[in-house]
């Protein structure tokens, strides 16, 4: 145990973010550079040792919490990065990137404001980093056998890595012109900046995983040859398909998905524009969505300066505590302020869009929204409530609903898909098709990257076993395994 008393002694203190006037001039990380190392060792010594720790059900991969705070309190960085990566391969990114259901699932969360986690984990691998302790690990022996793994999203990536240290020869394709899926083009750069991919991508080189960019499997190359070519072959092209909002105006020009607007900006970081060609400059700007992704176009529709900014949500407000309906250790719904929150704009719960008006010209101006609330368990519009509100940039951030099929990939590897949508398997991730594997939310739909790459990791036992009868690598989940949650 770390600190026999910690959780008593010492209260919780999180990252400290950088002011609001001076992050929203630039695209860096929000987090004051340095200012965990001073605190995490105390935090990390709030972790209590449960007998049962629950964090480790709260989290998919079943990381070891409560080893790593121990080291962590103790300052042994070494042996905190040796039990993190144990059961994560990327670290830098759910640190980062993921809402910390374990953190819902702390035991201390009962009564009290529970471990930082999330932020002792980023600690670990950043010293880690700096430190050198992160390095190639690339197999003893080669096993002869080949594997495509198609998408290079976190689920894609974990599977590659995890298939390569078994010793198999494995190449990602990616159909974007660079490697990270939504992780490269979908996460805003004050939120992870793209360093964090690059080194984990320089070091799955180095163990021998082969990246090939701009190609799309269904329409750059047909599926068949990738059967011929590969042993196996794992899915993990996501779902990549955004939720539309059929209403009328939906055709005028300045709405867009938010997976249309975010990449643009994404690449102008990249270097491959000067300015974004689709930008909230000047603009009024409304995002519907209520989730991360519609805060990742408030954080950026910020940064690029727009006259203001109104984010939609049509269910109501959540709480700021847990309800009856949403008992410990589950992930309660709750009011939650974001780094893009706190730096503007006006957040609307409980409102649907009716439809847009646009000029003449066949531009968005206006979006017509009305309020609605639940009568007998159903979405009712409340007469008289309507209203219309400035729009000149519309982003739609509703979530998704399937991986893409336009591109032909699922019809031509005759794969079968379940009641929702997704790509159905069995219990090794294995779909219909001999020696053809899914992973991530192609597989589970719409999800978190801690569940991201718990699938990749799982699913590359699976692959491993097919190709070699049997497979000492970890399999965290089932592919039945779901979220902690009522």
């Amino acid at each position: 145990m770390a600190d026999p008393k910690g959780f008593l002694t010492t209260g919780r203190e999180v990252a400290e973010t950088r002011p609001v006037e001076e992050r929203v001039k630039d695209w860096n990380e929000v987090y004051v550079p340095g200012s965990l190392l001073p605190i995490i060792s105390k935090q990390a010594g709030r972790c209590m040792d449960c007998g049962i720790p629950f964090c480790h059900n709260g989290c998919p991969l079943g990381n070891l919490i409560p080893e790593w705070n121990d080291y962590a309190y103790r300052e042994d960085w070494s042996a905190a990065s040796e039990r993190l990566h144990a059961t994560n391969n990327f670290p830098e990114f759910t640190g980062r990137l993921c809402p910390a259901p374990c953190e819902a699932a702390c035991v201390l969360g009962i009564n009290q404001p529970a471990v930082t986690i999330k932020n002792v984990e980023v600690s670990i691998i950043d010293k880690a980093w700096d430190s050198g302790d992160v390095t190639p690990q690339p197999p003893e022996r080669l096993s002869g056998k080949t594997v495509a793994v198609i998408g290079s999203g976190p689920a894609g990536l974990a599977a590659a890595q995890q298939l390569t240290r078994a010793g198999h020869t494995v190449v990602v394709y990616e159909r974007a012109d660079r490697i990270g899926g939504l992780l490269r083009y979908g996460i805003p750069e004050f939120k992870m900046e793209k360093v964090h991919i690059n080194r984990r991508i320089e070091q799955m080189r180095a163990e021998g995983t082969k990246f090939r960019t701009e190609v799309e499997i269904g329409t750059d190359m047909p599926a068949d040859a990738l059967r011929r070519r590969y042993d196996a072959v794992v899915v993990a092209a996501g779902a990549t398909v955004s939720r539309d909002l059929p209403v009328p105006g939906r055709e005028l020009n300045g709405i867009h998905f938010a997976m249309e607007y975010l990449p643009l900006a994404n690449k102008v970081q990249e270097g491959d524009f000067v300015a974004p060609p689709l930008t909230a400059e000047g603009k009024h700007v409304v995002v519907i969505g209520g989730g991360d992704t519609g805060a990742d176009c408030v954080g950026t529709a910020h940064r690029q300066g727009a006259a203001s900014v109104t984010q939609l949500e049509i269910m109501p407000r959540p709480g700021e505590e847990r309800v009856a309906g949403q008992p410990w250790p589950t992930f309660p719904m709750l009011y939650k302020v974001t780094s893009a929150h706190e730096e503007g704009g006006e957040r609307v719960y409980s409102v649907s869009t009716t439809h847009f008006e646009g000029d003449e010209d066949g531009n968005v101006q206006f979006l017509h929204l009305v309020e609605v609330e639940f009568v007998d368990g159903k979405l009712t519009q409340k007469p008289g409530t309507e209203r219309r509100i400035p729009a000149q940039l519309v982003t739609l951030a509703m979530g998704f609903t399937g991986t893409d099929q336009s591109n032909g990939l699922v019809q031509q590897f005759g794969l079968e898909l379940d009641e929702r949508g997704n790509i159905a398997r069995d219990a090794d991730f294995a779909t219909n098709v001999d020696g053809v594997y899914v992973a991530g939310d192609a597989g589970r739909g719409q999800s978190l990257i801690v569940w991201a790459i718990a699938e990749g990791r799982s699913a590359a036992r699976g692959v491993d076993r097919f190709l070699t009868g049997a497979s000492a690598l970890p399999a965290p989940i089932r592919p039945t395994d779901r979220a902690l949650t009522v």
